[in-house]
């Protein structure tokens, strides 16, 4: 890998937990790899299980970072099986983490992408923690090195599992707040149209403020993503959300 410019951090993000043993584990093997290398957490409540949602929730988080960071993205309840581990770069960050869809959303709306397939295996290599024992490897050596051993990788024309650069309109993350984050872009949707999520007809809200205390609303979020929110209260237990939800439009 030629023509690289150090990363300003390695950014994690995971469906680990934050308050469980895994992402300590990452970070021994990034700190004993990358020294000196900024490593900042995302994420580590992904999700759990669920490669589509954090695929969307990635590409929308991803954006606020410098170019040249080095994204440690694992969502893999395929660990140990027949998908491929990749290394993808796209809007000139690089993204190390499972072939199982979870890269796929920021690889489909960069301007330009490359893919990579790791063919390196670590030794010793658990079976079951690709993300401390493969990707971190990767990302620390991508960090601290920046280039690996043509060896160590396949060059391939896209990614096996590939979910497009499309919205999907479903709620992929919800808050402690009790705030449903949503695939879909809020950009192009008109603020006089209905959000309709179970039962509910929602309206738009510019902000918390402007709506009515104790009713639900839609408003675009920090992220540019269409979030369902309750002014004082939890959207998601009033309304009885979930991930994975779908949501359509009146």
């Amino acid at each position: 890998m030629k023509d690289y410019n150090p990363p300003m951090a390695i950014v994690l993000f995971t469906d680990f937990g934050a308050g469980d043993i895994y992402v300590g584990q990452v970070k021994a093997v990034l700190q004993r790899l990358a020294p000196g290398v900024a490593v900042i957490d995302l994420l580590h409540d992904a999700p759990a299980f669920d490669a589509r949602a954090g695929a969307h929730l990635l590409a929308a988080l991803a954006g606020c970072f410098a170019e040249d960071s080095v994204f440690l993205a694992v969502v893999d309840p395929g660990v140990g099986g027949m998908r491929d581990a990749v290394v993808v770069q796209a809007g000139g960050r690089w993204y190390v983490g499972p072939d199982n869809g979870l890269l796929s959303v920021v690889a489909a709306r960069a301007q330009k992408s490359a893919f990579r397939r790791i063919v390196w295996r670590p030794q010793p290599l658990s079976a079951s923690f690709h993300g401390r024992d493969l990707f971190a490897p990767i990302a620390a050596a991508l960090a601290a090195q920046g280039e690996l051993p043509d060896a160590w990788f396949e060059r391939t024309a896209g990614l096996n599992v590939d979910f497009g650069g499309g919205d999907l309109s479903e709620i992929i993350y919800l808050d402690h707040y009790g705030n449903a984050h949503t695939g879909i872009r809020a950009g192009g949707i008109a603020r006089k149209t209905l959000l309709l999520a179970g039962a509910r007809r929602l309206p738009y809200a510019r902000v918390f403020s402007e709506a009515v205390e104790g009713e639900a609303f839609w408003y675009e979020n920090s992220q540019g993503l269409v979030e369902i929110a309750l002014n004082r209260g939890s959207a998601a237990r009033l309304l009885g959300l979930k991930i994975g939800d779908s949501l359509t439009w009146a």
